[in-house]
């Protein structure tokens, strides 16, 4: 075998690993989500297995707690919710001094803004339905899981590639696909109908690039999702 046929081997099977690793721990989807999802109990319950070492917002806690659950990897990391004035409505990073760290040992912050420019105010996520608000917390949980997933240096690189554009809009893709098969299409189809309806447009290329115009899909549109659902099979029978 050719050093390039081996090459191309190597990057099927390791791609096909990451898909049935991510699978293999994803709990069954619900199609909606509401407050009255869980009891008071239930959500202590979800607390005490997902929420150790969290630091979780009162405003957005049971949104937060049921999108944990379905990140079991994440149970034992340190994650920071904070809620503050940000331009983007969502950001997720390492804390700098861990990138360094073994990944057990890593911090990450995932800021939820509450209130930004104009242009942004109608996509923060106290705006969205309760299962949008599921959907794109899984959408940042996906990146710390992926990150996790990184050495230093390949963390180091994450951040230097940001620089290209062709490689973000690989990057959130992928991040929606890990958001999908950990079991949260449902709400990441919530999240991505009404982010466009917010904005008026067919593709949503993030905050960075409000007001411009919008030909590639950078994240996963609707009707991405829903043909990703309909092949996935911890999707059926899904009521």
């Amino acid at each position: 075998m050719s050093m390039k046929a081996c090459i191309v081997k190597l990057a099927i099977v390791t791609v096909l690993s990451i898909v049935s690793s991510l699978t293999s721990f994803a709990r069954l989807p619900v199609k909606t989500f509401t407050p009255g999802s869980f009891t008071a109990a239930g959500y202590e319950e979800l607390q005490q297995t997902f929420g150790q070492k969290k630091v979780i917002p009162a405003q957005f806690r049971e949104q937060i707690l049921i999108a944990l659950s379905y990140f079991p990897e994440l149970k034992d990391l340190a994650i920071v919710f904070r809620i503050k004035h940000n331009r983007t409505p969502l950001t997720t990073i390492p804390v700098t001094t861990s990138v360094f760290k073994n990944s057990r040992n890593r911090k990450y912050i995932i800021t939820i803004s509450d209130s930004s420019i104009d242009m942004l105010s109608p996509i923060l996520l106290k705006r969205f339905s309760f299962n949008a608000q599921v959907g794109v917390l899984g959408h940042e949980l996906s990146h710390v899981s992926d990150f996790n997933h990184h050495s230093t240096w390949g963390l180091i690189g994450n951040g230097v590639d940001h620089i290209s554009t062709k490689w973000v809009d690989h990057f959130e893709y992928r991040t929606d696909s890990i958001c999908i098969a950990h079991g949260l299409g449902y709400q990441l189809l919530d999240w991505s109908t009404s982010v466009r309806k917010a904005m008026h447009v067919e593709n949503y290329d993030g905050a960075d690039n409000v007001g411009e115009p919008m030909t590639r899909e950078r994240y996963m549109n609707p009707s991405t999702i829903r043909k990703r659902i309909a092949v996935n099979p911890i999707y059926t029978n899904v009521v």
